[in-house]
């Protein structure tokens, strides 16, 4: 119908300039048309009509019809045109690229996207397309492959990387007149899209790229996992949270079951409610770390009845398990049942090396959990070297002007440059009544303290999760979030508690006390501070819960185990070493990354970096780090993983002689993985990969029309064309439209 009324294609339109063919000026014709339409109206202001009260609008629109009807005639007289840029034809190439990955050979009502691809490009397009210019095709996966008919099109490459075929492909532009791109493709990519580089390298050489789309937009029975986000390292012995987000289309409000397993061994499982068709949902699993070691852990959906695509039902991750225990450095300044709770607590986790300092008289302390009886024998540490051997810190009641200026600051590095973590616990000397509202402490404390004393109470409080906390790990006694809060309910009251102040901005309440007489106060919370984090819980009676309950209970130590783990797993070591995705999909390039500090936790510059990687099936590597110009302290190498596998990889940072320290890092490649998910056509991908370089996106019934409309393009050998406008159907019939309407008004 577009082209009936006015002649041409959408595309010329689109593409082409508006000019005046007829040799009149411009200004010569906007001077016609104004004096058209003064002319008109000096004639219709001098009649008279009868019916007075509508002379105005009836006049105006009389007017407007006769400006209207002369000035589209003297348009017409100019001759307007389109000036637009053609391919010269049969001297320009269009280069067919079609998507042979495996994605094509999923079959939509007995037929693979590939068979409809074949269909489409036989039915007639790539003979109109030979009738005009050279065509070149090109079948797609992980790269870009020449080929001389589409017989060699098998649907079998097991990744897709469009972005990546389309530079070799434009490449080619530099010495070959490339009028145009035809893709052909469901829209699948597993390099995570077209980027903005490529995009402009298309641009800037004019290339439109047309996009013809395959594949249903929606798959009508399916569960999909989207990702499964796991902690890439953990302590011994962890409960770690597997958050699980996936959608499903046909299952709406049905069960399924989700299970974690490593290694073939079930870890956890539970039975979720599906949510509406296509509504995205996220599921928390609890799982144990286990041992020390490399883990694969897969997280996967159990196939559901009719289910089109059971193969993106699984996705893996790897977690580094470390074997080592991380130091906590405990300072108490008065004997307290809470102080032996807690060390009761963790006497028996291997993750967790527990040293205490007791002040019991004023002037005299007793030092547990060390090996040297010299150690901290002056007390709390002064030095950089004996409080950065820490990965936490506690801090019980014990007055702020107990540590001296020295040690307050190194407290406050300790959280911002060395990246620990600090817990401050209530007490009769501690948060506001110990005058912790002044720097470094104030500035360290997740919460804003009252400007008054007194803050310490021996009532007794029920204590009582937030939303926070019921997701938090910190407080989860039970696996079920409904569960988990009732238990927190249940729990003995606390013998004690303190007022925090006000939570700052950036701090999570994970738990609240009610006092019998009183109201609602944070009990809980917790906040990043520099490389660290920093916590306060305001009560020295959670002993309570393991005095008042069964021997066999174990809430009293879970949850100091757990609160303890949050405060020094993600404590980093002189050496750090990572990698941008620890889940390689069909690529094997992975860019190593080591931050190196020296023993005062400051970046070091002058270290020899080296990473040592062992692979399946006996691959092993040694690559020399390089320091970053932009980070001091930053050292990256490139490195390609050559088979899919798991990857263990050792870093180890030297000054001189001296070793300044190592980490381990694991990372898997996985190959021909990615192509069993997003299996739906990403059109949106499609239209604006086509709209971004100037070319259309059209779908296998409309893809006819593609012969006609590519020769519009400003790549490879152009000729300028003219086409007229002056006698396009559409003006006629406006002609007529105006006419008639102003008869039908002077009638």
């Amino acid at each position: 119908m577009f082209e009936l009324l006015f002649k041409y294609p959408r595309t010329v339109f689109s593409k082409g300039t508006l000019v005046l063919a007829g040799g009149w000026p411009a200004w010569l014709l906007a001077a016609g048309m104004i004096a058209v339409a003064a002319g008109f109206g000096w004639a219709i202001w001098r009649q008279r009509y009868r019916a007075v009260e509508t002379r105005g609008a009836r006049s105006a629109a009389v007017w407007g019809l006769q400006t209207a009807l002369v000035a589209l005639l003297l348009l017409m007289l100019w001759q307007p045109a389109l000036s637009v840029v053609t391919l010269k034809p049969r001297q320009n190439i269009v280069a067919v690229v079609v998507d042979d990955s495996r994605s094509m050979a999923m079959a939509e009502n007995g037929v693979t996207r590939r068979e409809q691809a074949l269909k489409t490009l036989n039915g007639g397009l790539l003979k109109a397309l030979g009738a005009r210019f050279q065509v070149r095709l090109y079948r797609l996966g992980a790269n870009v492959e020449r080929i001389g008919n589409l017989d060699q099109l098998k649907a079998a490459s097991p990744a897709t990387h469009i972005g990546e075929g389309l530079q070799q492909v434009v490449a080619e532009a530099a010495s070959l007149p490339i009028g145009a791109v035809v893709l052909a493709s469901d829209g699948a990519d597993n390099s995570g899209g077209v980027d903005s580089e490529t995009i402009n390298e298309i641009r800037r050489r004019h290339i439109p790229i047309h996009t013809i789309g395959f594949g249903r937009l929606r798959m009508a029975h399916d569960l999909e996992v989207t990702d499964a986000q796991i902690p890439a390292r953990a302590l011994a012995d962890s409960r770690l949270a597997a958050q699980v987000t996936f959608h499903q289309r046909g299952y709406a409000n049905q069960k399924a079951h989700l299970t974690v397993r490593e290694s073939g061994k079930v870890l956890a499982s539970k039975i979720v409610t599906l949510k509406p068709d296509g509504v995205e949902q996220n599921e928390t699993v609890l799982f144990n770390a286990g041992v020390a070691g490399a883990k694969n852990i897969e997280v996967s959906f159990d196939p559901l009845t009719g289910e089109e695509n059971a193969k993106n039902n699984q996705v893996t991750r790897v977690v580094n398990v470390d074997a080592g225990a991380r130091r906590i450095l405990y300072m108490e300044g008065e004997p307290r049942w809470e102080f032996k709770f807690i060390r009761r607590a963790v006497e028996d986790d291997r993750s967790i090396a527990l040293t205490t300092i007791l002040r019991t008289t004023q002037n005299k302390i007793y030092v547990q959990g060390i090996q040297n009886p010299k150690d901290f024998a002056d007390g709390f540490p002064s030095k950089v070297e004996d409080l950065f051997q820490f990965q936490g810190l506690i801090i019980g009641s014990v007055e702020a002007n107990y540590f001296t200026a020295t040690q307050q600051e190194l407290i406050k590095q300790f959280v911002d440059r060395r990246g620990g973590g600090v817990l401050f616990l209530g007490g009769r000397f501690s948060l506001a009544d110990g005058g912790y509202d002044k720097p470094p402490f104030s500035d360290l404390l997740p919460v804003t303290l009252p400007n008054h004393k007194d803050t310490f109470h021996r009532d007794p409080a029920t204590a009582e999760l937030t939303p926070a906390g019921r997701d938090s790990l910190i407080c989860r006694l039970e696996e079920d979030p409904d569960a988990n809060a009732a238990r927190w309910k249940k729990l003995p009251y606390l013998m004690n508690y303190q007022e925090p102040g006000t939570p700052k901005p950036g701090a999570v309440v994970l738990a609240e006390m009610m006092p019998t007489s009183k109201g609602k106060y944070p009990l809980l919370i917790t906040e990043n501070y520099g490389r660290g984090r920093t916590a306060v819980l305001a009560t020295e009676g959670t002993w309570r819960w393991q005095m008042l309950q069964p021997v066999a209970d174990q809430t009293h130590e879970m949850f100091w185990r757990q609160l303890l783990r949050y405060l020094v797993t993600d404590t980093p070591t002189r050496v750090v070493a990572s990698v941008p995705k620890t889940v390689l999909a069909d690529e094997g390039h992975v860019k190593l990354r080591a931050e190196v500090r020296d023993t005062t936790y400051l970046p070091a510059a002058d270290a020899q970096v080296e990473a040592h990687i062992l692979g399946p099936e006996g691959i092993t590597g040694q690559v020399a780090l390089q320091p970053d110009a932009l980070e001091p302290g930053v050292y990256t190498a490139d490195w390609t993983a050559e088979k899919p596998g798991s990857y263990l990889t050792e870093v180890v940072a030297r000054r001189g002689t001296e070793e300044t320290g190592r980490d381990v890092i694991t990372f898997r490649r996985e190959d021909g993985v990615a192509e069993n998910f997003h299996l739906e056509q990403n059109r949106e991908l499609l239209e604006k990969l086509a709209q971004q370089t100037g070319g259309r996106y059209y779908t296998a019934v409309d893809a006819g029309k593609l012969g006609e409309d590519i020769s519009y393009s400003e790549a490879g050998i152009t000729v300028h064309e003219m086409k007229d406008l002056w006698n396009m159907p559409v003006l006629f019939l406006l002609l007529l439209a105006l006419a008639a309407a102003e008869w039908l008004l002077r009638r």
